[in-house]
């Protein structure tokens, strides 16, 4: 991301009905047997309503606004799926990160790969010379004063919550979404010719990567024709910094 930009309780309740026994002489075959019955229906009634969960869709109040719009139900197109075996170690090595990331904004895992890739190789502590952080270079305005920029999770979150953004404002088209997590979501609706040449390049290797990566390719000739002009550098200070032989 290098471009400048400022950018229920659920409520569960149930009825209950009070149902006056009848009265009669005492007799237990035609008045003290139907009390009872009453009674054990009541107890059953009573049992069920008290084992009711909330709905999957609830949050609770300790839930943090990650998980909020997790449960939210953004997460319900995710893939299962693992990550595209062509992107680098330094990539795969956040896998399992990069699928619960997914779950929690509801985007393709492999998009989220195919920007950790471009934008950081997988290096946490990357940082651009325009100021850009971490394994997805979220600019500093996107930050709260207490967050760590180069805490995984939260760098994470502001960055995916972007792209989300980004995504939705593109109707869906992963190519425009990539444009505009470059260049700024503003970036979507104008014409390619006005696009910055930064842009147009992010968008001309991440856009076929990212369509590998969906078609189930075991190689991208695009990632490879990535790593050789611009991202060995950077993926060697990537797998330095993980600890990757």
């Amino acid at each position: 991301m290098s471009y400048n930009h400022a950018d229920s309780d659920f409520e569960l309740w149930y009825e209950e009905e009070q149902t006056a026994a009848p009265q009669g002489s005492g007799c237990l075959s035609g008045f003290v047997i139907p009390p009872a019955m009453v009674l054990l229906v009541g107890l059953l009634l009573a049992f069920f309503s008290s084992t009711l969960t909330l709905p999957a869709g609830n949050v609770s109040a300790s839930s943090t606004p990650f998980q909020a719009e997790a449960a939210s139900g953004l997460g319900a197109d995710v893939p299962n799926s693992g990550l595209a075996p062509f992107f680098t170690p330094e990539v795969q090595h956040w896998g399992s990160r990069i699928r619960n990331w997914a779950a929690q904004t509801g985007l393709d895992p492999n998009l989220i790969a195919t920007v950790m890739q471009i934008e950081s190789c997988g290096d946490p502590r990357a940082k651009s010379s325009a100021g850009a952080m971490g394994l997805f270079q979220v600019m500093p305005y996107h930050f709260y004063a207490t967050d760590d920029p180069y805490d995984p999770d939260t760098n994470a979150q502001r960055g995916l919550a972007y792209l989300r953004r980004s995504l939705d404002s593109a109707g869906g088209d992963a190519r425009l979404a990539l444009a505009g997590y470059n260049g700024g979501i503003g970036m979507i609706p104008r014409p390619q010719s006005l696009w910055a040449a930064e842009t147009l390049r992010y968008v001309r290797y991440g856009g076929p990567i990212y369509e590998d990566a969906r078609q189930g390719a075991a190689t991208s000739t695009t990632l490879d024709q990535w790593f050789g002009s611009y991202g060995a550098g950077l993926c060697r200070q990537a797998r330095q910094r993980l600890g990757i032989p």
